[in-house]
């Protein structure tokens, strides 16, 4: 008998969780898809293995492993991709998906895709989703929501939702609507905190999904009244537990370098070393002789130290915590800090938690599962209100200096559909000024630490800090027209700016002499 229902997929840099909720009630559940799912945790290894640049039989998961091939390695191999997935042309990050169908690479986008569709085509047999949830990173949020439209597209299913990751994990791990709450989500591939306020409470509707699709019929660019949720400070770093694995392979043989084997050896005593205290492996291979690999919990912990890792998390919580405090929230006032992710049951990150966020109560209980069922928890219908990561600036004229000076407009962390447009007047520098330039600018922030790759190895490079320089946009709008021409000091133009959904810089401008009002116009998009 088939079960309707819906379905949220969570793909991660390590695994895929995949949870269902039948339409007539009852508790939600890991599904398992065999042959590809794991078991104890219940989820798939986002793992793939192409045999040939045209094969159309992959290996997905768990075959990946059974196989020995993850452990291999070879240009059939496709991991880590999700953390390539949207980003921003010449964000640094490691290749590392293989065996494209004309015998390129795969893109990261590619990999993604294959793996959910292959997800999907490959459902319990008798499990209908007639609404399909979908999770996104806060970081490139935007890249990685166009990709998932792209996928979703491919997907036979009436109805598509988009929810964050950092929203569905504090739903899914029981905390109640209007809590505002620390998410720290270490996996495999990232590193994000976030600080996100659920709308809820006080007798306020909580936060749902952003619907995509409805009745067959794509919802994109409509214009909804939806409620959101709003994330106060985000931060974020290229860095996860796919990583650490290459930090312990290069501590403990030195002299392999990149060996598949010696890599997965690494995860196994990385994940072991979350139960037990120390962990032992061996290495084989054909050309050498076997060895074994210990380490301990005391290993580790010096060389997640020695590597920088918890300097870039103290980097990383004191931009969010100063995010919060520009908008009247001290630390107090966070009701919960949720760890999401694998990583983040290692006993350094929980150290590390309860140090820095000791006052805190912690919700540690579901880090792997917790983002797809929160998930399923969000009834589609809203969408997340983004935060600027950079902010926009204005070049204006300064009389009395003599020069000109940006002025911001946005700033980082401003969030995003605006509510309200910003207004400021403008007049004129010089008598017959017969057209007005507008020059804009992206603040470029001067972050205390960064992750660089040095002989094919991330490390965390500590980078001073400063006043933020202005990079101007590299296609700047056109000039507003000034007819009749102005007079040098008397107040001309009234300007509105505000961002859209589609994160958009629009502009409305009034002539105070004429008073003529022009319809909003888009300068281009912000981030």
């Amino acid at each position: 008998m088939a079960v309707t229902g819906t379905l949220a997929i969570d793909l991660g840099s390590s695994t895929t969780v995949l949870a269902f909720q039948p339409s007539a009630g009852g508790a939600p559940e890991l599904l398992a898809i065999p042959p590809f799912s794991s078991e104890d945790p219940c989820v798939v290894p986002s793992l793939i293995w192409l045999a040939s640049p045209r094969s159309d039989q992959p290996l997905i998961g768990r075959q990946v492993l059974d196989a020995g091939l993850a452990a291999s390695g070879g240009e059939g191999l496709c991991r880590d991709f999700k953390r390539r997935i949207g980003a921003f042309a010449g964000e640094p990050g490691p290749a590392t998906a293989h065996a494209g169908s004309s015998g390129e690479p795969l893109t990261p986008e590619q990999a993604g895709s294959l793996l959910i569709t292959r997800l999907w085509q490959a459902l319990p047999t008798g499990v209908v989703p007639t609404r399909l949830v979908l999770t996104a990173p806060i970081e490139g949020y935007r890249g990685y929501r166009q990709w998932l439209q792209q996928v979703s597209s491919q997907i036979p299913v009436e109805e598509v939702a988009l929810v964050d990751e950092p929203t569905a994990a504090a739903i899914g791990a029981g905390l109640p609507a209007g809590s505002r709450v620390l998410v720290v989500d270490l996996g495999g591939g990232t590193i994000d905190l976030s600080l996100v306020a659920l709308q809820g409470g006080e007798g306020r509707a909580a936060p749902i999904a952003q619907l995509l699709r409805f009745g067959g019929r794509e919802l994109d660019g409509g214009r909804q009244a939806l409620r959101c949720a709003e994330v106060i400070g985000k931060a974020g770093a290229a860095l996860g537990g796919r990583d650490i694995d290459r930090w312990i392979a290069a501590s403990l043989a030195p002299d392999l370098g990149e060996d598949p084997g010696l890599l997965e050896i690494s995860e196994r005593l990385k994940c072991g070393l979350s139960e037990a205290e120390e962990m032992t492996g061996i290495w084989s291979s054909a050309e050498a002789d076997s060895r074994a690999l210990r380490l301990d919990r005391t290993q580790l912990d010096r060389l997640l130290r020695e590597r920088g890792l918890l300097q870039l998390l103290d980097g990383l919580l004191e931009r969010v915590l100063a995010a919060a405090r520009a908008k009247g929230l001290d630390r107090d006032q966070i009701d919960a800090v949720l760890p999401v992710g694998g990583t983040s049951r290692l006993p350094t990150i929980r150290d590390w938690l309860a140090d820095r966020c000791g006052s805190i109560p912690l919700r540690d209980q579901r880090p792997v599962e917790a983002v797809a069922l929160g998930a399923l928890a969000l009834t589609p219908g809203v969408r997340l209100k983004d935060v600027l990561a950079r902010g926009v600036s204005l070049r204006c004229w300064d009389r009395r200096g003599g020069e000109h000076r940006w002025h911001p407009l946005f700033l980082a962390g401003q969030s995003w559909p605006t509510d309200q447009p910003l207004e400021m007047v403008l007049s004129c520098s010089r008598d017959g000024q017969s057209r007005l330039e507008l020059v804009l600018g992206e603040p470029v922030e001067e972050e205390r630490s960064e992750v660089v790759f040095i002989d094919g190895l991330p490390q965390v490079r500590r980078r001073p800090a400063g006043e933020a320089r202005i990079e101007p946009w590299s296609v700047q709008p056109a000039p507003l027209t000034l007819d009749p021409p102005g007079s040098c000091g008397t107040d001309r133009l009234r300007l509105r700016f505000s961002i859209d959904a589609e994160g958009q810089l629009l502009l409305e401008s009034e002539d105070l002499i004429v008073g003529t009002l022009t319809a909003p116009r888009v300068l281009g998009p912000v981030r």
